[in-house]
């Protein structure tokens, strides 16, 4: 693969409509993109000069002030570099470090009651993140399709592990009787 994930997401987002820094911030923090990214507010301009150096953007129009304020557009290079990087990651099945697996491994380190209530405390959060995702959908502005399907997908996976916790989380409470 020729780029990072962080690096896709923000070249897609540059593709998608061409922007400075400030405006990739905000449309991050709209769709809710750090909820499966870790693109911090500080690793947006390394991303952009990062892509820029390798050619996969540039700024047409660069003002000579502020470095700032400099819209960023994709190359003809970094839309034929993200349409393999995408077509790759939709395309193959690929094993996806989740740290619930870690843990659950670990199992043995913990009493019920704690197992217990750590699947209480997460399906609490998986509560709070689907109505989080569930608001987003319904933003008054349009999205994208790209941005409706990562929510739709995401909503999917939520809702499944929404059942997967309630039902452990009711055979635990069983098992401390």
């Amino acid at each position: 693969m020729e780029l990072t994930a962080n690096e896709l997401t923000v070249l897609g987002l540059i593709i998608e409509r061409p922007q400075h820094g400030y405006d990739l911030e905000q449309v991050i923090e709209q769709r809710g993109i750090r909820q499966w990214t870790d693109i911090g507010f500080s690793s947006i301009y390394y991303l952009l000069a990062k892509l820029e150096t390798r050619g996969l953007l540039h700024v047409p129009h660069a003002p000579a002030a502020t470095r700032s304020r400099r819209v960023f557009h994709a190359t003809a290079r970094g839309r034929d570099v993200a349409a393999r990087t995408a077509l790759i990651l939709i395309t193959e099945a690929r094993p996806v470090p989740h740290p619930l697996l870690v843990g659950l491994a670990n199992l043995p380190l913990l009493s019920p009651r704690e197992y217990a209530q750590a699947l209480r405390s997460r399906l609490t959060q998986v509560e709070a993140r689907i109505a989080a995702v569930e608001a987003a959908q319904q933003a008054p502005t349009p999205l994208p399709m790209a941005a409706r399907e990562v929510f739709s997908y995401s909503l999917s996976l939520l809702l499944a592990e929404r059942q997967w916790l309630a039902t452990r989380a009711e055979v635990s409470d069983d098992e401390q009787d």
